[in-house]
């Protein structure tokens, strides 16, 4: 028997219509008037209408000064984010520290702070009780200058399921975690999800912020590769705009594919891991820059930059044996999944254009329809804690995907 189809009422039909507008503001280089609006969308004149009331009366956006510069008729009124008014928390737990930032509808940063710590096999309870700690003095500025908190989501290295369980976290030594039982979640009604989704979520333009007018290298609607480099490695894959989690949540686990079978033992416990070669500890000690007990330092980079660029022999090995692995973990991927856009963010950005040259041209040699298919490598546009600023992004999308929760007037 099929299941009985649920029927439709006049304030889903709303809350979908009002999800659209916003969506549309929000993937929108500048401001658009009705008219516009009512064009993109496809929605009528006077729907439309009725529609950016509701949101200009419940202060979501706001009208501009009326566009200059038509010959005939009215100018007319473009629509934006009201800015001051909703903002979405994005925090995060990483091998390196823990931090948050706070994000306005309009785009803009709010306040956003980066506590550097190591945390190898940390105590859970003591990493959330200091996060929850600086996450109070966080709420309460933001109940002082008149912020509405629309949503907050936590971004952790290792796979979460649904309803917040941490079901794993190798680098932090945690495991099985119910995340709920921690008050900064309870509190802040904070979802979870992996880092390396979230930071993917940062570089989609007008996920649910407003778009920057800046130069993008991706649209809304495009499909890319994310792979996360740092300690651990790990991916994403967005198709069309949107997030692809496989049927558990877990897809883009990159890190974790095998380029050595022979290879050094991975803590998840498998052998050559692409997280053993090419992951920040593994090539810290293989270019000679440390030892397994401060491989994590986060002032190596530099370090190893400078001496790669300066012909460093162990340093030139080291990170050419990362090329050579990520070359062919991404290319078996793209394989897979048939994508022309990759990004590599994380440690493996900050080397330069010769190297993402580098590595495009090995990647291309290894597609098989690399006759017929033109893989881009690229550096992603957000760069500074990607996944923090993509959990705050994350947390401003229930507003966009669900904006009749937020009216009180209508």
């Amino acid at each position: 028997m099929m299941p009985a189809s649920r029927s439709i009422n006049q304030d889903d039909l709303r809350n979908h219509n009002l999800s659209v507008v916003l969506a549309t503001m929000s993937r929108s280089h500048a401001p658009l008037s009705r008219a516009a609006l009512a064009k993109q969308t496809g929605l009528t004149k006077a729907t439309l209408s009725l529609l950016s009331d509701i949101l200009l009366r419940n202060e979501i956006i706001c009208q501009l000064e009326p566009a200059s510069g038509t010959t005939y008729g009215r100018p007319s009124t473009p629509l934006a984010f009201r800015s001051g008014r909703w903002a979405g928390i994005g925090m995060q737990l990483n091998t390196d520290g823990l931090g948050y930032t706070v994000l306005d509808l309009d785009g803009s940063v709010v306040m956003s702070d980066w506590h550097e710590r190591a945390m190898d096999d940390v105590d859970p309870n003591e990493i959330f009780a200091e996060l929850d700690q600086m996450m109070q003095s966080v709420e309460q500025r933001l109940s002082e200058t008149g912020y509405t908190v629309t949503g907050s989501c936590l971004a952790l290295p290792g796979l979460v399921s649904n309803g917040n369980r941490l079901l794993v976290a190798r680098n932090f030594g945690w495991h099985d975690i119910n995340l709920n039982q921690y008050a900064v979640v309870s509190r802040l009604n904070a979802s979870a999800d992996n880092e390396a989704a979230l930071a993917a979520i940062a570089q989609i333009p007008g996920f649910a912020a407003q778009r920057t007018a800046e130069q993008w290298p991706i649209g809304s609607y495009d499909s890319f590769l994310y792979v996360s480099t740092d300690i651990g490695i790990g991916g994403a894959y967005v198709r069309e705009g949107q997030v692809v989690r496989g049927d558990h949540g877990f897809a883009g686990e990159i890190g974790h594919m095998c380029v050595d079978m022979r290879g050094t033992l991975c803590r998840c416990g498998r052998h050559g891991c692409l997280e053993t070669v090419a992951g920040r500890r593994a090539v810290m000690i293989a270019a000679g820059l440390a030892d397994a007990a401060n491989a994590t330092r986060t002032d190596l980079l530099e370090q190893l930059v400078a001496t790669w660029r300066a012909g460093d022999t162990r340093a030139a090995l080291a990170v050419e044996e990362v090329k050579a692995a990520l070359a062919a973990a991404i290319a078996s991927t793209v394989n897979v999944i048939d994508v022309s856009n990759v990004m590599i963010g994380g440690l493996w950005s900050g080397f330069g254009d010769d190297l993402r040259a580098d590595l495009e041209r090995r990647v291309q040699s290894q597609i098989l329809a690399r006759d017929a298919v033109r893989v881009r490598l690229m550096f992603p546009p957000v760069t500074v804690h990607p996944s923090m600023y993509g959990a705050a992004v994350e947390g401003l999308r229930r507003l966009v995907r669900d904006p009749m929760r937020f009216v009180t007037e209508e």
